[in-house]
């Protein structure tokens, strides 16, 4: 499994099964979760930009109040317990997450989930293109459902290789 050293055998189960309820492979929920937490797999990470998320795939604080709990509450809780939130988190989507990005979307950008790599998620001259630049690798005024994923794609594509895999 991606990442599987750098997480415990408990958790590396229950991401199995994660993965199985939901149809889709465990190495696309490691590799989203290794991206969020800055390859920590840490449930108390917090957001580096402020935006008060916190957790294995950055649980925005509405998003852990729809989920009938708390930022803080999240912090709290060890990696496995918060995989409990992960799955009600990504349970929607069931079916749906058929590719890394397609896991990844569900995180960050929902309605792209099932959209092909070109559909685009933030154009220029909004606030979201302007926290989202860095993403625009060709530079053309439009993060695409691509080019969000392509970083995620590599921190994945790192922990299939050794040390990590496992």
């Amino acid at each position: 499994m991606a990442w599987g050293k750098k997480v415990s055998p408990a958790f590396k189960a229950k991401v199995d099964t994660i993965a199985q309820a939901l149809g889709t492979d465990p190495n696309y929920l490691m590799g989203a979760m290794a991206f969020e937490t800055g390859r920590t797999f840490s449930p108390k990470i917090r957001n580096a930009a402020g935006s008060g998320a916190v957790g294995l795939i950055q649980f925005m604080p509405s998003t852990a109040r729809s989920l009938g709990t708390s930022s803080a509450a999240l912090a709290k809780m060890s990696a496995v317990q918060q995989l409990d939130y992960v799955y009600a988190y990504l349970a929607p989507y069931a079916g749906r997450l058929n590719s890394l990005s397609d896991v990844y979307m569900a995180i960050l950008y929902p309605a792209a989930v099932g959209q092909s790599d070109n559909y685009p998620l933030f154009k220029e001259g909004t606030k979201a293109y302007t926290q989202n630049k860095g993403l625009d690798t060709n530079k053309d005024g439009v993060v695409t459902k691509g080019e969000a994923a392509a970083r995620v794609t590599r921190t994945m594509q790192q922990g299939m290789k050794s040390p990590y895999y496992g």
